[in-house]
């Protein structure tokens, strides 16, 4: 029995839905899932518990030193349990026998703009941070050499593969399935690459350079907004490897793409942000 089959018949009276969800709200437009508030209040949750791990530093700590380190662990796992529940509910069961109508392909369009639309306002409120301590007195000193090679690969890696993505949904448009799946896999590829390629450049700073998180408020704005960054483009891959294992069992087609789409968006987004980060961060701290 497939996951869709499982899903209609084995749910009993909820009606063939992973909940938390409540179905037609109002008729017609499908569900109001809890799912996303879940995952949101998770990664809130992080941001207190950095903020706990903050003060419970130094001679004179405000809070318990132990209140930070637990508060990042109940955070990071409710944020992972909403975002499997986000995901599957989303992404792999509801669609995962052939997409959406017109109208449900438009909704979930509109839905993930919506959604970059406050991711647009998550990442500015870092940068605005970052700015402000920016205006202030400035010295590089005990900076390690940000703009290496290793960045510079890293960054075309990410660039190169949103042209990798866009050919890659350019063929499927086409019917061209063969050449879809190849360079959706070397999108795939290219996205793990680099999140190797930054958990690299962590461990060279922290352990050889001795830049680390709590090292001033360069650190914590360049360390805040690089792994918020990781954490998006880790999502993205996860996302792009459901959409991959989904082409391989043959579900897309020219007229149904929407996943392909939305995951696209995404990808697409957290690309251009890693640009406008390493304009700001990498190359502005050199200034």
């Amino acid at each position: 029995m497939s996951l869709a089959d499982d899903t209609s018949e084995d749910h009993g009276d909820h009606g063939g839905h992973h909940l938390p969800a409540v179905e037609d709200w109002p008729r017609g437009f499908g569900e109001a899932s809890w799912w996303p508030f879940i995952t949101a209040v998770g990664a809130a949750g992080i941001y207190v518990a950095a903020a706990l791990f903050v003060l419970g530093r130094g001679q004179e700590p405000l809070v318990d030193p132990m209140y930070g380190p637990v508060a990042v662990v109940a955070s990071v796992g409710l944020f992972l349990v909403g975002l499997y529940g986000w995901l599957y509910h989303a992404f792999v069961v509801n669609f995962w026998e052939g997409g959406t109508d017109e109208h449900g392909s438009g909704t979930l369009r509109l839905a993930m703009i919506l959604f970059l639309g406050s991711e647009i306002a998550t990442f500015g409120a870092g940068f605005v941070y970052y700015f402000f301590i920016r205006a202030g007195a400035w010295s590089t000193e005990g900076f390690p050499d940000l703009l290496g090679s290793l960045i510079i690969i890293n960054t075309s890696i990410l660039i190169v593969s949103s042209f990798t993505l866009h050919f890659a949904h350019t063929a499927l448009r086409k019917n061209n399935r063969t050449r879809f799946l190849q360079l959706l896999g070397l999108t795939l590829l290219l996205g793990v690459v680099f999140i190797g390629g930054q958990i690299y450049e962590y461990y060279e700073f922290i352990v050889h350079e001795g830049f680390t998180l709590t090292g001033g408020a360069f650190g914590s704005a360049f360390y805040g907004l690089t792994g918020l960054h990781g954490l998006h483009v880790s999502l993205g891959a996860v996302l792009l490897g459901i959409v991959f294992l989904r082409g391989l069992k043959g579900q897309y087609s020219a007229e149904k793409h929407t996943s392909v789409s939305t995951a696209s968006m995404y990808w697409h987004f957290v690309d251009v942000v890693w640009v406008f980060l390493v304009v700001v961060l990498y190359v502005g701290a050199e200034i």
